[in-house]
């Protein structure tokens, strides 16, 4: 067995990484892919590794020359590499084909090495390596059927995204037998590069040979698909993107891993593999339906201006019937919650731990926390008019419930506060985000047009991501009493601060209150029954919420950072880690809570890494089992009526 690696390319699109380099020598976390490729096929008692060079030629192979390979390397030079492309390549290298079985590989590719054993494992003398199509990956794809033999190869110009189902990405890792290799793909390369060009990809060869054996014309030219196993990571880097996703994927050590995915702040679609655990959304809305809605609308939505500021302020005053005036929408709750904070002058009362977008805006000093001092970091109305009563604070921000404590005070609780501050001339910022996720007997939201009205100083702010489910709208809002606040924070905005996309879902979420309020009931048996679930798990303390999220005290001398490390590392689960927030004393981190299925994985890696067990939690309800009849029965009813 031979290995043939194509390595001309130039590689333009990864900048000023290739400017005096050929591409396999660009580093993902200080090692070059080419070292990297070279390392795991010198294991592999192979009888050489044929290189296909073009582009800074002298430069790879100098650099291969240090490095210590005990397997022979030849070298074969495609001199017109800037205007071939790789079929060229392997045209170049095709009398080496001949000679032996090979491994045939694309020096862009980083992998975990266990995937060449998979397909050296394989007794089939003629395989491609492929994955399940995932919206990352760009390329060719294939189509296979029940045994995993490929019926078509299609590449760009023939890919239909309304058959995505059928696909499979070719990870450019290839088993090809010297026989196959002689009787059909040589010849046909031979022709294909002659006759009809050279600036092609090889798979165009291998997709000749399946229609050809397809229409009988060759007999048992025959290409099996290996999967990547579920769980085996492999990344191809085309460009500056992938150099840095492929970064987070390879890291040297568990811990480092951890820092760039927590750095990445979002975007973790470009890993679906993983299941995130700490971003906090919806698990239940938004339904099929509403989807579908924005779906139908693709094309007119992202070729048309959003309406302006204006506009998008009415149809949030409408959801939730207050005046137009005294709302504003954003790019997210965090847009309205620098423009808030950084209008605010004098000291601002917080509760600490809390959400850090809040205390970012402001001065260090002109903070005065408040620390429950307790061990479920609990604390009522009464706490805190005792603490910041006689402080010097011209604002208080409470969040609730609140993040990341899952701390929940009743909504006639928080009135009373807010008298306390009319009284006190305190604005009080309340934050809602969370709200709907409560169990409350009694309407949890102060976006009321009476609570605005009776409280002028209130402010209150809402994450529509994260109640409803859609954070990649990018929406929140803000409402206020006061409609001077609101204003000036729609002066210091931008006139089209929310795309088309959030404006429609504004537009249409009023049809889906049912919708909502069943998935919420939904959510809050899965939640009760999570919180069960993670009380059994020893070393593990959940504390009491009514978040979509619990704050868990990690125990038995295990520090917040390993066990983050660990689930990341071993089990693709992303949580946050709370060591390093303010007012936290000791090992705590916080679970989101998802759907049932990836609760309960969630929930068996936490006992293996905890505890060794193996064995899978045993959950003794679930939403799945569940008929609507066990469920509250107000699946009738609209939002306001059960929320507000």
């Amino acid at each position: 067995m031979q290995a043939v690696i194509l390595a001309a390319g130039m590689g333009k699109r990864l900048g000023k990484h290739t400017e005096d380099v050929t591409k396999c020598m660009v580093k993902v976390n200080n090692v070059t892919l080419i070292e990297r490729m070279l390392g795991q096929l010198d294991v592999l008692d192979l009888s050489r590794i044929i290189i296909v060079v073009g582009y800074q030629a002298n430069k790879l192979k100098d650099f291969i020359s240090t490095l210590n390979i005990r397997t022979p390397i030849v070298y074969v030079t495609n001199e017109i590499y800037d205007r071939t492309n790789n079929i060229y390549s392997l045209y170049l290298a095709r009398e080496y084909l001949l000679q032996e079985d090979t491994l045939l590989l694309e020096s862009d590719l980083i992998f975990e090495s266990r995937i060449l054993d998979h397909l050296l494992d394989e007794p089939y003398p003629n395989l491609a390596l492929v994955a399940k199509y995932e919206s990352w990956m760009d390329g060719t794809v294939v189509i296979i059927d029940e045994s995993d033999e490929i019926l078509d190869f299609i590449d760009k110009r023939h890919f239909k995204f309304s058959d995505i189902s059928d696909y499979y990405k070719t990870v450019n890792i290839y088993k090809f037998s010297k026989e196959f290799s002689r009787k059909y793909y040589v010849p046909i390369l031979e022709s294909y590069s002659q006759l009809l060009g050279r600036n092609e990809y090889y798979e165009q060869i291998l997709r000749i040979i399946i229609l050809l054996n397809r229409a009988d014309l060759l007999a048992e030219a025959v290409i099996k698909a290996k999967r990547v196993p579920s769980g085996e990571v492999w990344y191809e880097i085309d460009d500056i993107a992938d150099l840095d996703i492929a970064e987070s994927m390879f890291t040297q050590s568990a811990s480092e891993k951890l820092t760039k995915f927590q750095n990445r702040y979002g975007g973790y679609w470009r890993y679906p593999q993983m299941l995130d655990f700490c971003y906090l959304v919806n698990p239940y809305f938004p339904p099929q339906q509403l989807m579908d809605e924005i779906k139908a609308n693709f094309e007119h939505l992202i070729s048309s201006y959003p309406s302006g500021l204006d506009i998008d302020c009415l149809l949030a005053a409408k959801y939730f019937r207050i005046p137009k005036e005294k709302v504003i929408v954003g790019n997210g709750a965090s847009e309205l919650i620098k423009s808030l904070m950084e209008d605010i002058r004098g000291n601002v009362g917080m509760i600490i731990p809390t959400f850090e977008e809040y205390p970012n805006r402001l001065d260090e000093e002109a903070i005065i926390h408040y620390s429950p001092g307790n061990d479920n970091f609990a604390y009522t109305a009464d706490d805190l008019i005792d603490y910041f009563g006689d402080k010097d604070i011209s604002a208080l921000l409470l969040i609730n419930p609140d993040n990341p404590s899952g701390n929940y005070m009743p909504r006639q609780d928080v009135i009373r506060l807010a008298e306390w501050a009319e009284s006190s001339k305190v604005r009080l910022i309340y934050d809602e985000s969370f709200v709907d996720f409560a169990d409350s007997a009694e309407p949890p939201t102060l976006l009321d047009d009476g609570i605005l009205r009776r409280f002028p100083g209130l402010v209150v702010v809402k994450s529509i991501s994260k109640s409803f489910g859609v954070p990649g709208l990018r929406l929140g809002v803000l409402a206020s009493g006061d409609p001077d606040q609101i204003a000036k924070m729609r002066k210091d905005v931008s006139i089209w601060n929310i795309n088309s996309f959030a404006e429609f879902f504004l537009q249409i979420w009023e049809k889906y209150q049912k919708d909502y309020a069943y998935a919420l009931r939904r959510f809050k048996n899965d939640r009760s029954i999570y919180l069960k679930e993670l009380k059994r798990i020893k070393n593990l303390r959940p504390i009491p919420t009514q978040a979509n999220y619990v704050m868990c005290e990690v125990l038995g001398g295990m520090t917040a950072k390993h066990l983050s490390e660990c689930l990341l590392d071993q089990f693709n689960i992303f949580i946050k880690d709370l060591s390093r927030k303010k007012g936290i004393n000791g090992e705590y981190v916080r679970l989101a809570v998802r759907n049932d299925e990836d609760n309960k994985l969630l929930l068996n890696a936490l006992d293996i890494i905890l505890n060794g067990d193996q064995s899978t939690p045993n959950i003794t309800g679930s939403i799945s089992e569940l008929d609507d009849a066990r469920l509250p029965q107000s699946a009738d009813v609209s939002y306001f009526d059960q929320v507000h």
